[in-house]
């Protein structure tokens, strides 16, 4: 069975919601800031990272996958040091 798009984005909706508060949780009362752009660095570099192991390293073919250029996966790969 196929799933929905829709289906497909909740899960993924939840699990990121699941981890947020796993993480939160394990601060256990330490503060913290930028949690937002934290997150959203190490979803990015966890993408990257995957779509060029399914690509067996080809920035061309990942770069199509992740819908932008290469030389914005250079950059991207630069500023997460892959």
């Amino acid at each position: 069975m196929v799933e929905s798009e829709d289906v497909k984005n909740l899960n993924l909706q939840m699990y990121t919601r699941k981890v947020v508060k796993q993480y939160l949780l394990n601060l256990k009362g330490h503060k913290t800031n930028n949690l937002h752009g934290f997150i959203i660095g190490e979803i990015e570099k966890g993408i990257i990272l995957e779509v060029l192991d399914f690509t067996k390293g080809n920035l061309t073919q990942s770069a199509e996958i992740l819908g932008m250029t290469r030389t914005t996966l250079r950059n991207k790969s630069r500023k997460h040091k892959i």
